[in-house]
């Protein structure tokens, strides 16, 4: 199967071992823009056509600054980035983004194969962090299943919630998918709002480390090392959660661990 890394070939060379399959669910959909930025020309044009191919909008940007004047006047569903890149690394960019209040989802590509710099990339505000080693169609599923992810999930078990919410001190508003913590926002990213709605509206009930990261991804993905790599990743998300909530309540406490399942909500 084509990988990332074989993308620095044009897609007709014969180092590519397989092409995309036209049939793939993103064709004759809404052209997603998706911001590759990286510093290595060949992957970049490369990878831009392959999308281009997969029914995507590529944006190319040949480098963290290139991508911050681009993306200053230009919107993007999903932000592709380098981790090593000579005038910005990546994650100096997403954080000038953020800090920017862009807070478009952001994928770091990169051989930096360990989980500590996937850890470090989470924290960082990025939503998935792929080795380039990894097929092509993987990077393409993610992309669809995180541009799909800026729209409410429908759930069939149960009507959808109102557009605001309030358990204890917690309050959820749907409309503009912000929380807001006695009374003062708190600065979540979208995947962040959606865990904390899921654990908030079964508040109570144990939410298993599964049923967290498909809201990340979709069912049934896998991530990290090992069939329960994932858990790595939501208990990334969790403590990252938690800090936002501590930084405007030191006392704050209702996301509880249920060791080895997942986390339950307490409204106290």
């Amino acid at each position: 199967m084509t990988t990332l890394q074989d993308t620095v070939a044009p897609a007709s060379s014969s180092s590519s071992t397989a092409s995309f399959d036209d049939s793939h669910p993103s064709k004759g959909k809404r052209s997603v823009r998706v911001a590759v930025v990286d510093d290595d020309e060949d992957f970049r044009n490369a990878l831009s056509l392959h999308l281009s191919d997969e029914g995507f909008e590529p944006v190319a940007c040949a480098g963290g600054r290139a991508a911050l004047d681009r993306l200053s006047t230009e919107t993007v569903d999903v932000i592709l980035l380098d981790w090593r890149m000579p005038d910005m690394n990546g994650m100096e960019v997403l954080r000038e983004l953020r800090q920017r209040g862009t807070m478009t989802p952001a994928i770091f590509l990169t051989g930096l194969a360990d989980d500590v710099f996937e850890e470090a990339a989470l924290v960082g505000g990025a939503v998935d962090f792929i080795d380039k080693s990894r097929k092509l169609s993987i990077l393409v599923r993610r992309i669809e299943l995180i541009a799909e992810g800026q729209r409410p999930l429908p759930d069939a078990s149960r009507q959808s919630p109102p557009s605001q919410t309030k358990l204890g001190h917690l309050e959820l508003r749907f409309d503009i998918n912000r929380a807001l913590w006695r009374g003062v926002p708190v600065d979540l990213t979208l995947t962040e709002f959606r865990m904390i709605s899921q654990l908030a509206l079964r508040a109570g009930d144990d939410i298993s480390y599964r049923d967290l990261y498909d809201l990340v991804h979709g069912k049934g993905f896998i991530a990290g090392f090992g069939n329960d790599g994932y858990r790595t990743n939501v208990r990334t998300f969790i403590k990252r959660i938690r800090r936002k909530f501590r930084a405007l309540d030191p006392d704050f406490s209702c996301i509880e661990n249920y060791a080895r399942f997942g986390y339950r909500w307490t409204i106290r």
